[in-house]
C-alpha cells in the first residue's frame, strides 16, 4: 500500500526543510552539546511558530491537534536535520497532559507548550530525563502517579552528546495518581520512529554525496559494486519504513506504531553502519558532521522501547486473547 502526502503536507515538509537548512543545525547541535542553549532555544521558537508542537495539543488548549500524520511529517524533517532538544518528550508530555481526567493541569501547561514558550521533558518510569537542564516543564511518571517535578540534578553523559540526561528531583505537585499512558507512549514511539527515519535519510544522502566525491584507484568509490549494494540495502530499508510510519500515524494502533518504530530505527541504524563503513575513520570523528547523525541513530534505536520491546508488542497483537507484552492469556 502506498501512502502519499497531499499538497499541503508536502508544502509543510518543504517549508520545515528550508527553514532548518538555513538554520545551520550542526553548529546548533554542537552548542547544545556543550550546554549552550541560546541557539537551540531560538530554533525551538521557529519550529513552534511553524506549528509543530501545536499539532500535538488539542484545540481546546490552544493547539491544532491532535494531528499525528502531520506530526510524523514534521519529525522526519527534524530528524533529517538532527535538531537537538526534548522534541519527542514535549509531544509526549502534551499527549499525557491532554488525557488527564482533571483538565486543570492541561489548561495551565499546554498552551505554553503549543506556542514554544515552554519546553517539556519527561522521566518515563526511569531515573533520567532528556535535556532537563534546558526544559522548563519537568514531568516524572512514577509508580505513584504523574508529578510536576520541582527541578533536576546534574547533567550525565550520554551516547549522543546532544541528548543530555538529567535526573529529576523527587516530589513536586501530583498531577494525577493514575495517568492514561497508552496514548502518550503511542505519540512517543511514533515521533521517535519518524525522527529516526529522517536521520536515516540524512545519513544516506550524505553518504551518497561522499562516495561520489571520494576516489580510489582513479575512480569514485561509489562505482564499486560492494558500495552500491550496501547503499541499495539502506535505501530499500528506509523506503520500506516510510509507509509503516505514515500508516501507523493514520491508525495510531499500538502494534502498528511498534512495528513502525522498530522498522524505522533498525533502518536508520543499518544506514548508520553503512555510512560509517563508506566514510572510513573520518566518519566517527566528533569534528565531522556525520557523527551528529551516527550517534543519534544509535540513541533513537533504544529510546521509548528497544527492538525487543517493540517486537513483543507486534507479536502480542498477532495473538488474539493474549496480553501484548507478557503473552498471558486474558479470560
Amino acid at each position: 500500500m502506498r501512502f502519499l502526502l497531499d499538497a499541503e503536507q508536502r508544502a509543510f515538509a518543504d517549508s520545515l526543510d528550508a527553514m532548518l537548512t538555513a538554520a545551520d543545525t550542526p553548529s546548533v547541535v554542537r552548542e547544545w552539546s556543550r550546554g549552550e542553549h541560546a541557539g537551540g532555544r531560538a530554533l525551538w521558537s521557529r519550529i513552534a511558530q511553524a506549528g509543530v508542537f501545536a499539532l500535538a495539543v488539542p484545540e481546546a488548549y490552544e493547539g491544532l491537534g491532535p494531528r499525528p500524520v502531520e506530526l510524523a511529517v514534521a519529525f522526519v524533517e527534524l530528524g533529517r536535520h538532527a535538531v537537538p532538544g526534548p522534541l519527542v518528550e514535549t509531544v509526549t508530555a502534551a499527549a499525557l497532559l491532554a488525557g488527564l481526567p482533571d483538565p486543570g493541569a492541561a489548561k495551565r501547561l499546554l498552551p505554553a507548550l503549543a506556542t514554544g514558550e515552554a519546553m517539556a521533558t519527561l522521566a518515563w518510569t526511569a531515573p533520567y530525563a532528556l535535556d532537563g537542564d534546558a526544559a522548563t516543564t519537568h514531568l516524572a511518571l512514577t509508580p505513584h502517579g504523574l508529578y510536576l517535578s520541582p527541578g533536576h540534578g546534574p547533567v550525565r553523559p550520554s551516547l549522543d552528546p546532544a541528548r543530555r540526561l538529567t535526573p529529576l528531583d523527587p516530589g513536586g505537585e501530583l498531577l494525577s495518581p493514575d495517568p492514561p499512558t497508552a496514548q502518550a507512549l503511542a505519540h512517543a514511539r511514533l515521533t521517535t520512529a519518524a525522527q529516526a527515519l529522517g536521520v536515516g535519510l540524512a545519513l544516506l544522502d550524505r553518504t551518497v554525496a561522499h562516495v561520489r566525491r571520494r576516489t580510489q584507484f582513479g575512480v569514485p568509490i561509489g562505482s564499486f559494486q560492494a558500495v552500491k549494494h550496501r547503499l541499495a540495502d539502506a535505501k530499500v530499508a528506509l523506503e520500506f519504513a516510510r509507509p509503516l510510519v505514515l500508516g501507523a500515524a493514520l491508525t495510531m494502533d499500538p502494534a502498528d506504531i511498534a512495528a513502525a518504530k522498530v522498522t524505522a530505527c533498525e533502518a536508520a541504524y543499518t544506514t548508520a553502519r553503512t555510512a560509517l563503513q563508506a566514510h572510513g575513520a573520518i566518519g566517527y570523528t566528533a569534528e565531522y558532521d556525520l557523527s551528529l547523525w551516527l550517534t543519534k541513530a544509535r540513541a533513537l534505536r533504544t529510546a521509548w522501547g528497544g527492538p525487543d520491546a517493540c517486537r513483543a508488542e507486534v507479536l502480542g497483537a498477532a495473538r488474539p486473547g493474549q496480553d501484548r507484552v507478557s503473552g498471558d492469556r486474558r479470560w
